[in-house]
């Protein structure tokens, strides 16, 4: 029977400074497009060009002409600098706060950057796969869902290890399931699930990759 042992609180690093200049450089764009729109500074057109320019746009997979060298590539990371508004923003660097402490005391701050990138990109990978529409893609979630999926693997780690009861798990992966349908509702289907499912993944995937043995250190640290 599950239960037999105590488990542990994970572990978190709050206020690494591998994670405070990730959220700096992230909300720098937004800060830039409120000031231009606001008209303190030129550039009124400043966030459509910039969406343009580094959004996720699946049609320069399918033989879009790039409108410079290697976007398609350099899309993969560049949409999770852009958001919406603030409101967008807020709410992933919230997440990227509280997430990024748990990830780094498990692997490091440099852990936590590369494991950051390569769930935006699995965040775009996701989208282009799953997506079913042209629009624009931009926003950190991605990313966030990538922390999300590296923070429950280490819990299902740890749950096993403890022989604890694995339903509190279950559970919460069944309440960031029916967020995203919620949000998806609420947004008239403008929700980046795809990203969203995509980043959770390879999250998950990595932490498995990365996280040592008992007696081993992180390959990441």
């Amino acid at each position: 029977m599950r239960g037999t042992r105590t488990l542990r609180p994970m572990g978190t690093r709050p206020n690494a400074p591998a994670v405070l200049w990730l959220v700096g450089i992230t909300c720098l764009p937004e800060v830039v497009f409120t000031l231009a729109g606001s008209g303190l500074i030129g550039g009124f057109g400043l966030r459509n060009w910039a969406v343009v320019h580094f959004a996720f746009w699946s049609g320069l997979l399918r033989g879009w002409e790039a409108i410079y060298p290697l976007q398609g590539m350099l899309m993969f990371v560049t949409y999770a600098l852009l958001h919406g508004g603030f409101l967008h923003l807020i709410g992933n660097m919230v997440a990227v706060l509280a997430l990024g402490g748990i990830v780094v005391a498990r692997i490091g701050q440099q852990g936590f950057v590369i494991l950051y990138v390569l769930t935006a990109i699995g965040g775009g990978a996701g989208y282009a796969l799953l997506g079913s529409t042209d629009a624009p893609m931009v926003g950190a979630s991605g990313a966030v869902f990538g922390l999300v999926g590296a923070w429950k693997y280490w819990e299902w780690r740890d749950r096993r290890a403890a022989r604890a009861d694995m339903r509190p798990l279950w559970m919460s992966l069944l309440g960031l399931a029916l967020l995203n349908v919620l949000l998806w509702v609420a947004l008239a289907g403008l929700l980046a699930w795809e990203a969203h499912l995509g980043g959770f993944m390879v999250g998950w995937a990595l932490a498995a990759f990365v996280t040592p043995s008992d007696r081993g250190r992180s390959t990441w640290r």
